[in-house]
Order: structure tokens, then C-alpha cells, then sequence
């Protein structure tokens, strides 16, 4: 299939939705409505575009903006190092075990699935950082497609932050007209099932998809039914931390049938992952070496994977490249930067893999 194929036929599938129930117009020039369709920095991985958006913005004539630019310069640069420095190295070890699951048990199964959620939140961030600081350069302003989904405190959270642009697409044209949650409780709950069902299902035909997809919308049922809060309700202090610490893990885990090549080889993960943990030093010490990961090179992993951890955390309150940016001394800004690259150059993997969104 060719590359990026569903990404613009959801596109494509908006814009005509979107003029046939009058939201908006039809565009008659040929040349604009083909731009707004394959407008390239976009093209193979999203953000997906809504047409009142980008639309709007391919017709309107634009002039060199320094601070645009700047930004998405900067931007582009934090996208490739989640790509280059911390996915790709992870992949060496996620790819190793799950593409030979049979051959590992224990600790190292869980260091898989803890390595793939960080890859696959890395690669496909980062290249929509790189997408969208590349628009930026034209002047165009793509949609932000995560926003710190691993800081999330409930799975409801985690899916307003990650891939953005995809969940409020099956928001609005799946959800919503089946009666969204204006409906009976029953019927609010069947309409969330199919809804991550499909979404699941549109990441592959293969039963670990929609499984993954219908874990999320159980998770969601859960929530609704179990964890009732005023409807603002944020969580503070140790109950947050508790609650984005068991987001991730479930995330984690249920990213196992996401990256299974089948059903088989999930069951297996799931089976086999505490395999030994009673003797515990052992057990850690073993998945290491499992997987041939030495000191040296979870020291690599830890560097680059703390700075994102921090860069993440400081953006959940605003963004860091604007708080980078707005530093009065010039000295703190360049160490920052020149850190940034430093890094990318000296820690980028050596093997580069393609991004993982591409296989959609």
C-alpha cells in the first residue's frame, strides 16, 4: 500500500463529510483543494487536517515570519531527537525481543514493552514535531498532535493528548453521530467500544489491534463507572502521581498486543514477563542481560530519556522551546541548544529505522 495511504484518505474523507452536511464549502480551485490534500510535511504520518484549518491557510498569502521560522527550526530539532536519539535506540532492543518473543522470558519481556512505549511515543511525536516545525518554515500552523500523554492521569486524559488529531477525527465522525454520550448509559458504553474498536482496526487487520483498542475503551467504560469526579476534577500531589503511574502501566502493557505480531505471541509476552521474579536481583540482572543491554549503554538511554522526561514535565504548563526562547541571557539559551545538537550528533543511533506510523 502506498505510504501514508490512510492518513490523507481520512483527510480526504473529512473535507467531503465536512461539505456535504454544509460545514464548509466546497473548493472549486483544483491546485488548492490538491495542496490541502498532499501538503507534503504531513502527507505520510498526520497530524491529520481538518479543511477549516489548513484550508484556509494554503489560500492565504504569506510573508517570512523570523519567529515562526525560528520556532519551527527549533521544533524540528526536538523532533529529531526523540526520532533519532531515543526511538532508534530503543528499536535495537524493543525489535530484538519482539520480533524473536519465544526466545525470551522475564524481566526482559517487560524491558521490551517499557522500551517500545517510549519508541513509539518518541518516533511518532517526533515526526509530527518534525511536521509540524516544517509547515512552520511555509508559514503554515499543522494542528499539535501530542501533548505530554504520558503525564496523563486517566485513559480519558491520555487520549485528549495523544495522536490528536486522529482521536478527535473518530470524535467527530464516529462517535458523535453514533449518540456520543447524549444517549443512555448503555448505549454511551457501546458507542465508546465500537469507537476504539475501529480505531484499533484502522491500525491493521489483525485481532492484536482491535483488542488494543477495545482495552482503552474498557479502560474508559472503568473510569465512568468506578471513578466518578466533578467533571473538572483534577488530581494533585500523590494522587496524580499514583494515577499517571498506573495510566502508564496500563498504556504499557496494552501497547504488548499493539506491537505482537499475533495473538499467540501477546499471550505469550503476558505469560512469560514475571517468569523468576521471586529471586528479584536476579530477575532485573537477567532481563539486562537478555537483551545485551550493558551499563554503558542504559547509561546512553537514561541521559537523553531523563532530558525528554523533563522537557515533557515543563510543558505540561507551557512550552519549553518558548520558555527556551524567552530566556533574558543569551549564554542559557545557546547551552541549551548547543547541548540539544550535541546530543543528537554524539547519541543518535547508528541503524535508523523508518517511522513506525508509516506501516499505516
Amino acid at each position: 500500500m502506498p505510504v501514508g495511504i490512510s492518513f490523507y484518505t481520512f483527510q480526504t474523507l473529512s473535507y467531503v463529510i465536512d461539505v456535504y452536511k454544509g460545514n464548509v464549502k466546497a473548493e472549486k480551485h483544483f491546485g488548492i483543494y490538491a495542496t490541502f490534500i498532499s501538503f507534503f510535511p504531513q502527507l505520510v504520518a498526520g497530524p491529520i487536517e481538518r479543511t477549516n484549518n489548513l484550508l484556509p491557510q494554503i489560500k492565504a498569502k504569506h510573508e517570512f515570519n523570523y519567529e515562526q521560522a525560528t520556532y519551527g527550526l527549533k521544533l524540528m530539532a526536538w523532533g529529531f531527537f526523540k526520532k533519532l536519539v531515543i526511538a532508534d535506540n530503543l528499536a535495537i532492543y524493543s525489535d530484538k525481543v519482539f520480533n524473536n518473543v519465544y526466545d525470551f522470558k522475564g524481566f526482559a519481556l517487560i524491558l521490551a514493552a517499557f522500551f517500545f512505549t517510549i519508541q513509539i511515543y518518541c518516533d511518532f511525536s517526533g515526526y509530527s514535531d518534525i511536521a509540524r516545525g516544517t509547515a512552520k518554515l511555509f508559514g503554515i500552523e499543522l494542528m499539535e498532535n501530542f501533548k505530554c500523554p504520558y503525564f496523563s492521569s486517566s485513559i480519558r486524559e491520555f487520549w485528549s493528548r495523544w495522536h490528536i488529531s486522529l482521536s478527535t477525527w473518530f470524535r467527530d465522525y464516529v462517535y458523535i453521530p453514533l449518540g456520543g454520550n447524549r444517549v443512555g448509559k448503555i448505549r454511551h458504553y457501546f458507542n465508546l467500544m465500537i469507537t476504539f474498536m475501529i480505531s484499533g482496526l484502522w491500525h491493521g487487520a489483525n485481532w492484536t489491534f482491535v483488542i488494543w483498542g477495545g482495552l482503552h475503551g474498557l479502560a474508559q467504560i472503568f473510569e465512568n463507572v468506578f471513578t466518578r469526579k466533578p467533571k473538572n476534577y483534577q488530581p494533585h500531589g500523590l494522587e496524580r502521581v499514583l494515577k499517571v503511574l498506573m495510566t502508564f502501566t496500563f498504556c504499557m502493557f496494552a501497547w504488548v498486543f499493539f506491537r505482537a505480531q499475533n495473538l499467540n505471541e501477546a499471550i505469550y509476552v503476558f505469560g512469560n514477563m514475571f517468569r523468576g521474579i521471586s529471586m528479584h536481583l536476579e530477575y532485573l540482572h537477567k532481563g539486562f542481560v537478555d537483551i545485551k543491554m550493558d551499563k554503558i549503554s542504559l547509561a546512553l538511554f537514561l541521559i537523553p530519556f531523563s532530558v525528554m522526561a523533563l522537557f515533557e514535565y515543563f510543558s505540561l504548563t507551557k512550552d519549553t522551546i518558548i520558555r527556551v526562547s524567552s530566556l533574558k541571557k543569551p549564554f542559557l539559551r545557546y547551552v541549551f541548544y548547543f547541548g540539544l545538537v550535541t546530543l543528537l550528533i554524539m547519541l543518535r543511533a547508528i541503524n535508523n529505522t523508518e517511522f513506525v506510523y508509516f506501516q499505516f
